[in-house]
């Protein structure tokens, strides 16, 4: 059984949000697969740790490959099917998929998984286990999530991809309509954009802000020199901008409120991470946050089980696929 015990001593939070979903033939639930396969909590752990040991940036990968498969037609692992035949392009042809990785680590989780536990946990729920256990790695909460999701039959358009998934330089506007779709509050949208704390930004997310100011920049001024640093990573006329980044915050390593901080202070690097403290909706939850850690963590664990609840199959729907990038 999963040692909690341990748990809570690394990572000094626990949040359990009192949550389930119940959908047409079936619901999500906590302890789903305490009969069928109860050790699995502890292989995707076992394994998420592995993997940062030898690449300490799986993390934000992970976290990531969660957020974009949860976006387009809920959480289905659809992200990870590979195209059935040559005319077909998957999920991950979508331009916005760019930089997404990590699906090869789901695949080596899914064998060790498959190997003690046949046929019995979906692919879809050990992207939303490695993205919860890559939070916890990284200093972040654990969060009880409830499982019991199935994986998609086939791939969405990678049409559905670009037409859902939201651009890199969205605004408060379009954030607040992204997340609501998820059923979030202000609060809790505020709260998931806390996930930027892990990882990096592509220059191509960010270059509007450089180059349109009437509808790429902040209503006020950054943080000076911001800018300058913005610039020495990504170059204006690069030609790749795609590859080029800049860190999102100082601690791009570890799971904490820095993201906030550094907000308030000008230093925001998207778009939509300059306007939230200037936003009379989203400032407040900005200025909690960055004062007080674990209130972030706990409007962040009720958004990241609205999430990962959002959209899936469950019971009789989908199937449980044996290889995540294929349908058997």
């Amino acid at each position: 059984m999963r040692n909690m015990g341990l748990r809570n001593t690394i990572c000094g939070v626990i949040f359990v949000v009192s949550f389930w979903v119940e959908v047409e033939g079936g619901k999500l639930s906590y302890g789903f697969y305490e009969r069928t396969c109860p050790q699995v909590e502890d292989i995707v752990s076992d394994g998420v740790q592995s993997m940062t040991l030898s690449d300490p940036t799986s993390p934000a990968g992970l976290l990531r490959l969660m957020f974009h498969d949860c976006q387009v037609q809920g959480c289905d692992s659809s992200i990870l099917l590979d195209p059935n035949d040559q005319a077909t392009q998957s999920e991950m042809a979508s331009s916005k998929n760019f930089g997404v990785r990590e699906r090869e680590s789901i695949g080596i989780i899914k064998s060790m998984v498959e190997e003690a536990c046949p046929q019995q946990v979906s692919c879809a729920d050990i992207i939303i286990l490695a993205a919860r256990e890559a939070i916890v790695i990284s200093g972040g909460p654990l969060v009880i999530v409830p499982l019991g999701r199935r994986d998609s039959i086939s791939p969405p358009s990678y049409k559905l991809a670009d037409a859902l998934l939201p651009p890199g330089n969205i605004g408060v506007d379009g954030m607040l309509q992204v997340f609501a779709k998820h059923g979030m509050t202000i609060e809790e949208s505020v709260a998931i954009l806390g996930s930027h704390t892990l990882g990096i930004s592509h220059c191509e997310s960010i270059l509007s802000r450089l180059q349109s100011p009437e509808t790429g920049k902040p209503k006020s001024a950054a943080e000076p020199g911001l800018d300058l640093i913005i610039r020495s990573g990504c170059p204006l006329g690069s030609l790749t901008p795609n590859t080029s980044f800049v860190f999102n915050d100082p601690t791009t390593l570890i799971f904490d409120n820095q993201y906030y901080d550094n907000a308030m202070r000008g230093r925001g690097v998207l778009r939509v991470d300059a306007e939230m403290p200037l936003d009379p909706r989203t400032a407040p939850f900005v200025q909690w946050f960055a004062s007080d850690r674990d209130g972030f963590f706990q409007a962040f664990s009720s958004a990241f089980v609205k999430l990962s609840s959002s959209g899936v199959l469950t019971g009789n729907q989908g199937v449980i696929r044996e290889v995540c990038n294929e349908i058997s």
